[in-house]
């Protein structure tokens, strides 16, 4: 699955170098093999099911940096499991950071299917409870589209990196994704969803 990402990152041509960091041999093999560099291996604190991405980028940035001997000004997070992420979606987060210098996160979003404003929630006495109440009567049509973060990659600056603790923020812009191509990958459930979409997708383009 790895292979998507990276292969997607080298063709939109707006990356020097695609790097991977990973504490485990056989994804770094897999990586080289598909064209990225993996320089370093990722420390053992950093590589538990815990760990969040900020710290990750953190230790990848400084990795390169001491390398490279040059500061990095930016760079971009890529999921390994985003299989549905495209060349031009990087090249459109790319240009939205670099035309706004007040920005230091821009990353793909999607649109729920569903408004949020009419969820309901499940009680102790398994009953239903809606969670804004207030919009039990409000038609789906009059509500305002809502988006969550699409799990799939986060342009970034390096001051933005190094001087916040999260992306989701007034300096942060959405790349807005199409739902189609938004998966999210935790469960061999997940797994299933995104092979069927995946043949959808294959069968429109063929």
């Amino acid at each position: 699955m790895i292979a998507w990402s990276i292969e997607a990152a080298l063709e939109s041509l707006c990356f020097d170098q695609v790097v991977v960091t990973t504490d485990d041999e056989d994804i770094a093999r897999v990586a080289r093999d598909h064209g990225a560099s993996v320089p370093f291996m990722r420390p053992a604190h950093l590589a538990d099911d815990y760990t969040a991405t900020i710290p990750v980028l953190r230790h990848a940035l400084a990795a390169m940096e001491n390398q490279a001997k040059v500061k990095i000004e930016e760079a971009c997070c890529i999921y390994a499991t985003a299989p549905f992420v495209t060349p031009a979606i990087f090249r459109e987060g790319m240009d939205i950071l670099l035309a706004d210098q007040e920005l230091d996160f821009a990353f793909s979003v999607a649109s729920y299917p569903f408004p949020i404003q009419r969820a309901l929630s499940i009680t102790d006495e398994h009953r239903v409870k809606m969670v804004q109440p207030e919009h039990e009567l409000t038609r789906s049509q009059d509500l305002p589209e809502r988006y969550h973060d699409a799990g799939q990659f986060y342009w970034f600056r390096r001051q933005g990196l190094l001087n916040n603790d999260g992306v989701f923020s007034a300096c942060s812009a959405p790349v807005i994704v199409s739902r189609e191509r938004v998966q999210d990958i935790d469960s061999l459930e997940d797994w299933r969803c995104a092979e069927l979409a995946h043949q959808l997708l294959e069968k429109r383009q063929s």
